[in-house]
């Protein structure tokens, strides 16, 4: 852009290319941080402008973000530490109407400003709201068409930050939620510790004070007690190193194939059982769908290695008519999968099915257990396209 008339007649266009980038940075799950970021970014080639910055206040007389553009790395790190809510920021923040400048120098709240900070003359800011709510100040300087900003512009702008807003708030919401996902997912680690490793550790000290007393009266005894000491010493080690290999975030920078091939081979080296995996061009599912598909097929494969006593399991990933299907199936023990729907929590004890549908519908997703007596088990998730 960079006319008033590509502002004004083909503004509209602009505007929900400029919010698109906005809404489309929160659907990718990014953080506030990276959300505030491509709202600067779109704002800025919005409406032609050399620098643009947005702020959001703490309670403390300061800004808890500040993000810029148009601004280098170097320059940023001259211009020295976030900028108070004083002078034109504050101005801003405190006042309930845009602000549009011929030259920003010329103001009584132009002040404070550091020395090696850009030069600004024509300006345009306004507020962030939700509702009586400040969530921030975006600002623009240095329009490159001459003429500085107009009327058109800022209408322009009071638009694209009430979007901006909607896009804040979400962004939020979202990091609120994956705490909250975090939490959860740890305590359920908690309780799967407790239950397996500290019952095993239990047993353990009970055998080694058996093996203690009968020392001197009993050696064969004390044998005996003392390879069962050794017994269970692995399994809790080996329940341990599951748990800590759980509490591992999943690191899906390379996609979920990637990640999926990487733990399969590393819980193949870790057991006796053989893991395998297989893939047919399924990297297109958005990020939150991927982590919520690793985690069941991590939930599932816990399940196979821990209670199927199987010789094989198969991990399988392909997109299908519009899906994309991953499959966990192993050979082991099976279970009656009638009663898998009966559970009210601790389904199966323990197997986590509840869990595993839940994270499916979370996604759109769903999860299906064909399981018998004696004839192995297969988690088979589904997730449109």
């Amino acid at each position: 852009m960079g006319t008033e008339a590509g502002a004004g007649g083909g503004g509209e266009g602009a505007t929900l290319h400029a919010v698109s980038s906005a809404v489309l940075a929160v659907t990718r799950h990014l953080s506030v941080h990276e959300v505030l970021q491509v709202i600067v970014r779109a704002a800025a080639q919005l409406l032609d402008a050399r620098y643009a910055a947005l702020g959001v206040p703490d309670d403390e007389g300061s800004f808890g973000e500040f993000v810029v553009e148009g601004v280098s790395d170097e320059e940023w790190e001259r211009i020295g530490p976030l900028p108070r809510q004083h002078g034109m920021l504050a101005a801003m923040l405190h006042g309930d109407t845009p602000k549009r400048l011929k030259d920003i120098r010329r103001e009584p709240e132009f002040e404070g400003w550091p020395v090696a900070h850009p030069v600004l003359k024509d300006f345009l800011g306004v507020r962030i709201q939700d509702g009586e709510d400040v969530l921030g100040i975006i600002f623009l300087a240095n329009k490159r068409t001459p003429g500085g900003f107009t009327e058109d512009d800022e209408e322009l702008l009071s638009l694209f930050a009430a979007h901006a807003a909607i896009a804040i708030i979400n962004a939020r919401l979202h990091e609120h939620n994956r705490e909250l996902t975090v939490v959860a997912e740890r305590n359920r680690l908690a309780r799967e510790l407790h239950d397996a490793v500290a019952q095993k550790l239990f047993s353990l000290r009970l055998t080694a004070r058996t093996a203690s007393a009968l020392a001197e009266r009993d050696p064969a005894r004390t044998v005996q007690e003392l390879e069962q000491v050794e017994r269970l010493a692995a399994e809790a080690l080996a329940e341990l190193r599951a748990v800590i290999f759980e509490l591992r975030p999943a690191d899906l920078a390379d996609g979920l194939v990637a990640s999926l091939r990487k733990h399969v081979e590393v819980l193949d080296r870790a057991h006796e059982t053989s893991v395998r995996f297989a893939a047919e061009g399924a990297d297109v599912l958005p990020e939150e769908h991927e982590t919520v598909a690793y985690r069941i097929a991590q939930e599932a494969l816990y399940n196979a290695l821990r209670h199927a006593d199987a010789r094989t399991v198969d991990v399988r990933l392909a997109a299908r008519d519009e899906h994309v299907v991953l499959e966990v199936a192993d050979d082991g023990s099976g279970f009656e999968a009638s009663e898998a729907g009966r559970s009210n929590g601790d389904d199966q004890g323990g197997l986590g099915l509840a869990s595993m549908r839940e994270r499916a519908c979370s996604i759109g997703g769903t999860l299906s257990i064909d399981a018998a007596p004696g004839r192995g088990t297969t988690v088979r998730l589904e997730v449109p396209l």
